[in-house]
This record gives structure tokens, sequence and C-alpha cells, in this order.
């Protein structure tokens, strides 16, 4: 029987009740937390927190590579100050000796002190601070909440699910062996997701996962995956922490009080959602940690399948589109 791998899932702001706290990630932890092996021991250790007063050093991110965390789940969920320099230097040494790395946003600059984070952190575009580099995106999509700003891109209410595209060779997270067509189909929606990118400079990183704005029909980036490779450990940018959170995944939940947008009821209706958003953290929990294996039949599949486009298609066809 082998030893739970220990995971953390970190929040950027002190435990405040009216705001999005590690309390309002209870579903994601409890989820992970009762994933068990084929010899029914837990899968993961889960250790959810906030961090400490800010202006600071967290007593935990800041020694973050002395830990023997395999993972860090980091919700960015504050306003510019939730990371200090300390913070982030221990999180650079974590990932450059293999740690595995999740950073995820929200809309506008909620969560912009990422942008501090070697790495990882260039993924993500904000409205203030590392734009979007193609201007044409730096214009609001949601119009319907006062006050949020570009980026902003309104996938659906929260508390419905959206259908997601999948680009290029489909990476091991986004496999669903239960899923009709043994794909991830499904994450939840949120009314002003942000923006992530594959920064131009880092070859280890390409988009693997794309949405559809309601408001504008126009397609935006979801995930970006970085593989293993001498920047460090395998990491993940995601476009909003609303992926993860209990409000949207069950409304009935709660949310803070700042929160206007009236919620759905989708995800609630639909068991194959539902499955798809739990598989897709159980994926990337365990990518992450070092322990979804790669298919290498699947991988064998996908080149066949591409040869088999080849011929069929002409090469100026554009490339395919999960």
């Amino acid at each position: 029987m082998s030893a739970p791998v220990k995971i953390l899932l970190q929040t950027t702001i002190p435990p405040i009740a009216d705001d999005w706290s590690i309390a309002r990630f209870s579903m994601l932890r409890d989820h992970l937390a009762g994933l068990a092996g084929d010899d029914g021991a837990p899968v993961f250790e889960v250790t959810a927190r906030d961090r400490s007063a800010p202006g600071a050093p967290d007593p935990v991110l800041s020694t973050l590579d002395r830990s023997d965390y395999a993972a860090l789940w980091l919700f960015a969920v504050d306003t510019g100050d939730g990371l200090t320099a300390e913070d982030c230097a221990a999180i650079g040494r974590f990932r450059r000796s293999g740690g595995g790395l999740l950073v995820t946003r929200d809309h506008m600059d909620l969560g912009c002190s990422v942008c501090s984070l070697g790495g990882v952190g260039a993924a993500h575009f904000f409205h203030s601070h590392n734009p979007d580099p193609e201007e044409d995106r730096r214009v609001d999509d949601d119009r319907e909440t006062g006050g949020i700003r570009w980026p902003n891109y309104h996938s659906g209410a929260n508390g419905d699910y959206q259908e997601i595209a999948i680009l290029g060779d489909v990476h091991p997270v986004l496999r669903d062996a239960e899923a009709p067509g043994g794909l991830i189909r499904f994450l939840p929606a949120h009314p002003h997701e942000g923006a992530v990118g594959a920064p131009a400079d880092d070859p280890s990183a390409r988009v693997v996962a794309m949405g559809t704005s309601k408001a504008s029909g126009r397609a935006f980036n979801i995930a970006v995956a970085f593989e293993p490779s001498e920047q460090g450990g395998p990491a993940w940018a995601e476009s909003t922490f609303h992926h993860f959170a209990d409000y949207n995944w069950d409304p009935a939940s709660g949310c803070p009080s700042f929160v206007s947008e009236a919620p759905g009821h989708g995800l609630a209706a639909s068991p194959e959602a539902r499955a798809s958003v739990r598989n897709y953290a159980r994926n990337l929990a365990l990518w992450l940690a070092g322990r979804l294996p790669i298919d290498a039949q699947a991988r064998r599949r996908d080149r066949e399948l591409d040869e088999a486009l080849k011929e069929t298609f002409p090469a100026s066809d554009p490339p395919a589109i999960y």
C-alpha cells in the first residue's frame, strides 16, 4: 500500500467568510480526498487553507520548496496583494524541483498577484497587468455585469455548464474513459472568465482546451498545459477558479454577497456534465502529482488517426478541433 500523495489547495486571501476563501472549495477538497486506489487506500492527502495576513510571507507558501507536497493548487482570488516576493520565490523553487502547479484566477485583475510568478504566471492575462498580446481581445465580452471589464468571457451562468473544445493532441488530463468519445466535454460555466495563453518563449506550454462565449460567440482559452521540462514539473494555467468552486458545482452551497448574477441549474440536471467536471478534477490532480500515466495505446491511436486524416484531407485544411 503506497502512501497518499500530499497536495495543497491554497487561496491568496485570508479566511474571509464573505469572499472566495478556501471554505468555498470544499466539494473539490472532499472529492479529491475521497479518491481511492485499487487497494481501497486514499490516493491523496489534501490540505486546504487560506493564506495568512497579507503583507508578510505566508508560512506555508514561502517554505513550499522545503515541504513534502507533490502539487500546489493556487486559487488566486486576491485583488493584487495575494503573494509576496518570498512566496513567489519558494513556489518557483518548488516547481523547479519537480512539484506540480495549478494557477487559476478570474476576470479583469482578480488574482493579478500571480503575475509575479515565473513561468506559469506569464500565461495569465489581466486588465492592468500583462494584458493579452492580441490587442483585439482587450474588449469587454460580458456586458451585463457593471464594473467588470475585460477579460471577462461569458461562458454561461454560475451553476450551468459549458461544452469545451479540445485542441491538438488530446492531453491526458482531458481523457475520460467513462464518457462518450472518451473525452472530457464539459466544465462549469461562469459569466466572466479570465484570459490565459501559452507564453511564446516557453516550448513546454500549449493551449489544450477552449470555450465559446455565449455573449459574443468568440472562442477563448480555458487551459494551458506546461509539460514537465527543464523549467520544472507539470503545471496548468486555468481561466477561472470558478471551474472548481462549490457555488459553480452546486449553487445551493451559496456565494459571497457581492455576486449579483442569477445562477443557473444546468449542471444539477446533467449527470454526464457532473461526471465530466469531477473526472477533470481527478485527472488534473493525478497529472500534477505525476500519477496520471500517458496512455501509449491512445497516443498510437491518435497518430494513426492523424495519418488517416492527412490522406483524406488536403494539407491546406485547418487542423481538427476535437
